[in-house]
């Protein structure tokens, strides 16, 4: 549980050195920019040394320009390549320019090619018809309508047989429709023109041509191979483009997105007359060499502060872990991380979240499919849940081989317990009595767990020097001896028939803490050396803290009793899996594996997606509100991502 050391860094200079001190500031990849109203107080007399990010323009114009060839340009290292922004911007508006001229011509030429597509897959239907369409629509009484009607609606005609001109002529049909014509006389042509439509019958408009449908199909046929090759002629022109411009056009573009990355530092740097400053944050590993690059450049002045004396600025947090608790900085960081001298709840939340994801989907079979699954979704689709699974599916396979559970085959690991000298296995979960067991278990879990975050806070508070906090909260030692010696009590005396809730006990061990607990505001003050540590009013407070102290107690039970959770999921799998096998009998035969197999894989995703969430919410409503706020703000360096 660890949270890199970072050092301040406050860098003045002359207005005309602040480019080149830019570019090593980004170029260091370790740079977290700040305000500089953040470090100093009197800033009157200084100005915005630019507001607008010049590069903005030119760089999305760029992107949404070589986005519309669905190529891909990737960021690469142009340290050596330094044009200036009027060479940029030229660059920028220019290729802008032909590439959308070259997607212009190529769009039109689809077009093109999908209408005249179109337009013969709907002439095909009336190639029966040997008549120029031209000639019908221009009859002087009569009115054609060309079209298809649904299959269910040409049924329907038969309510209009006495109506001579409510027909339809059908040419060709398809699967759900018929093509064809109906005719209607000039003066008549509303009223069948509302009977068809009503029919939902679907007009087709056809281009005027002297032609039959017949000449018109060959036209199309004719005209398509020519709009292919005009289609072929306009990509390979874009293509031709882009493979003769893409190096320059990769080169600019990288120096778009470097230099749109380091305008974010200029933007917060300040200016008073000549000289310029800029404040931020860097890991203290890379002073030195960020130090040594920085004091080559004339009229630079630097000054740099740990971290830890400068708490008030709320320092950025750079999460440190080894790689088997790396993984788990995603669910640390989806809660919030840490603030500078907050512990990292890392470590603490990647034993946690496996030990009990472990135990509550205990099954050594589903285990090892979980765990295959994980790695598979990191390496294939490098998603960072499956880093998180895998070793959760180790967990379930350990805690299933403890519990001799394969597939939900429960005798299949007997053979090898026989081995270590047992008859069966040592865990039978669904033995009626061993339900107390599993489920007091699950609370002993929980009790132990919520005493190691409550120890966890009294060290953030100590570390923070919130002495208040660390004595006399609700998770502070205050809180730890109150619970810790109520559980302990209660349990010896039902359980371990040990009489050891004496007079002395309850008030030593028990009372004297809660009121501590119950005053813990004045004497957390009072020891923190606040001036004004008593209350207005201590009868307002007592009977405020008359209903705070019955939301603690209440808190301490329901945080002890959601571990029950644990013990629970326990038995749920193992009574899926026993409906699973149940129904399998019922049906025999071959669907005994079937079923088998698919109950398996039900049972194996339902329960993963809720324990996941279950133990998440164990974590972050049980335990990280004992120790953890996680309200600070996370590292974000200055850095242009190169492939």
């Amino acid at each position: 549980m660890a949270v890199s050391s970072m050092q301040a860094v406050n860098v003045i200079g002359l207005t005309e050195h602040i480019d080149e001190v830019i570019n090593v500031l980004g170029e260091s990849g370790v740079f977290h920019p700040d305000e500089v109203s953040n470090f100093y107080n009197d800033l009157s007399d200084f100005t915005r040394l630019q507001s607008k990010n010049n590069y903005a323009e030119p760089l999305t114009n760029l992107k949404a320009a070589l986005n519309q060839t669905k190529r891909r340009f990737p960021v690469t290292d142009v340290s050596d390549f330094n044009p200036t922004y009027e060479e940029l911007e030229a660059f920028s508006n220019a290729t802008t320019a032909d590439i959308d001229a070259l997607i212009d011509k190529k769009a039109t030429a689809e077009k093109e090619l999908e209408e005249t597509k179109h337009n013969l897959s709907i002439v095909e239907h009336f190639a029966v018809l040997d008549v120029q369409i031209q000639k019908v629509l221009d009859m002087r009484y009569m009115r054609a309508r060309f079209g298809r009607l649904p299959k269910d609606s040409l049924q329907k005609l038969e309510a209009y047989k006495d109506s001579e001109y409510v027909d339809f002529a059908v040419c060709t049909e398809d699967k759900t429709h018929c093509w064809g014509v109906y005719f209607a006389p000039k003066e008549s042509v509303e009223e069948i023109d509302k009977i068809f439509e009503g029919l939902f019958f679907e007009h087709t408009e056809f281009i005027g041509e002297d032609e039959t449908p017949s000449e018109k199909i060959e036209s199309y046929k004719e005209e398509i191979p020519v709009l292919e090759a005009k289609l072929r002629e306009a990509e390979a022109r874009l293509d031709g483009y882009l493979k003769e411009n893409g190096d320059a056009i990769t080169r600019y573009l990288s120096k778009l997105e470097e230099l749109y990355l380091y305008a974010g530092i200029r933007s917060k740097a300040l200016q008073h007359n000549n000289s310029f400053i800029i404040v931020g944050w860097i890991p203290t590993e890379n002073k030195k060499q960020l130090k040594k690059r920085l004091k080559k450049i004339r009229s630079v002045e630097l000054d740099f502060s740990d971290a830890k004396n400068e708490l008030d600025k709320r320092p950025p947090v750079r999460l440190k872990n080894c790689f088997l608790a790396k993984p788990f900085e995603f669910y640390t960081e989806m809660y919030g991380v840490p603030r500078y001298n907050e512990i990292d709840p890392t470590l603490f939340i990647a034993i946690t979240y496996v030990l009990i994801f472990g135990i509550m989907f205990a099954d050594l079979g589903q285990g090892f499919c979980l765990a295959v699954a994980g790695l598979l979704m990191w390496k294939l689709k490098k998603m960072k849940i499956g880093k998180i699974l895998f070793p959760c599916g180790i967990s379930a396979m350990v805690f299933g081989t403890v519990f001799g559970s394969v597939f939900g085959f429960e005798r299949m690991l007997d053979p090898m317990f026989r081995l270590f000298g047992f008859h069966e296995k040592p865990i039978e979960v669904m033995a009626s009595k061993n339900t107390n067991a599993v489920i007091l278990g699950a609370i002993g879990i929980g009790v132990v767990l919520l005493i190691t975050a409550m120890f966890l806070n009294v060290y953030t508070s100590f570390r923070q020097k919130n002495y208040g906090r660390a004595l006399f909260g609700t998770s502070g030692i205050a809180g730890i001896i109150f619970y810790g010696s109520l559980v302990f009590g209660l349990t010896a005396e039902i359980f371990l028939g040990l009489h050891v809730m004496t007079v002395p006990y309850i008030i030593g061990l028990v009372v004297i803490p809660f009121l501590l607990v119950f005053f813990a505001e004045p004497l957390g003050d009072l020891v923190n050396g606040e001036r004004d540590w008593q209350p207005e009013s201590w009868g307002g407070y007592i009977v405020e803290n008359i209903f705070e102290s019955i939301e603690v107690l209440l808190g301490y039970v329901t945080n002890t009793m959601s571990f029950l959770r644990v013990g629970a999921f326990v038995l749920v799998h193992a009574g899926m899996m026993l409906v699973v096998f149940v129904l399998a009998e019922t049906a025999g035969g071959v669907w005994y594996w079937v079923i088998v197999v698919l109950g398996n894989a039900l049972v194996m995703v339902l329960e993963a997606l809720l324990v996941a969430i279950q133990v998440l919410r164990l974590e972050y409503y049980e335990m990280f509100s004992r120790f953890y706020s996680g309200e600070g703000r996370e590292f974000e360096p200055v850095k242009i991502s190169t492939d």
